[in-house]
């Protein structure tokens, strides 16, 4: 998994409340295990008309914004079924943060294993922050996950909390393999004890 330390990139402004995981990769897109290629399908059906060309009007398919890398969304983000293809289709295209007043609870646990930062701030904030992603590349968003801030175009800071834990795990890029290969040496000691007091184990 990649690290996350610090983003500044361009935030696509999705003001929508109840981004469900269906409208984020729709069922059909649900058949691979592996984690690439998703990206394409991102938002699909509001970013495609039927005939698979792509919607003007959507966010991400306007000059601006096509290369966002930060969501600035509506509260509840992430609701409905618990598809971690949801995570992977956002991190594909190259989302790296989502900010919100709230997330559903599964999507918000599936994005730090998965390298994405879902960040939560007070209304008031996410309106500030919002109105700087309507002006796309020309306000871009700066995520520090050290100092737990997302400065704005302005210059303006809005700090946000974070469980240890999960700030620890990306800053340094650990999902749960990489967790449990930092204790090898310890497992493989356990193991070796184990080989002699109980070779029949």
């Amino acid at each position: 998994m990649d690290k996350f330390t610090t983003l500044t990139g361009i935030a696509a402004p999705m003001p929508l409340v109840n981004i469900d995981t269906d409208m984020i990769i729709p069922k059909q897109f649900l058949k691979t295990i592996h984690r690439s290629g998703l990206g394409k399908n991102l938002f699909d059906e509001m970013r495609y008309f039927p005939d698979g060309t792509e919607n003007p009007d959507f966010v991400l398919n306007k000059p601006a914004w096509r290369d966002s890398q930060i969501i600035v969304a509506g509260d509840n983000f992430g609701c409905g079924s618990s598809r971690e293809h949801a995570p992977w289709a956002l991190l594909d295209y190259g989302i790296r943060a989502v900010i919100s007043t709230s997330f559903a609870d599964i999507f918000y646990n599936n994005c730090f294993k998965n390298g994405i930062l879902p960040i939560v701030l007070p209304a008031e904030a996410v309106e500030a922050l919002m109105k700087d992603a309507e002006n796309g590349a020309n306000a871009r968003l700066t995520v520090d996950l050290e100092s737990q801030t997302v400065t704005g175009a302005d210059g303006t800071a809005y700090r946000f909390d974070i469980d240890p834990h999960r700030k620890h795990c990306l800053l340094n890029g650990l999902d749960d393999i990489g967790l449990t290969m930092e204790k090898a040496p310890a497992i493989e000691a356990y193991e070796t004890r184990i080989a002699q007091s109980q070779p029949w184990v």
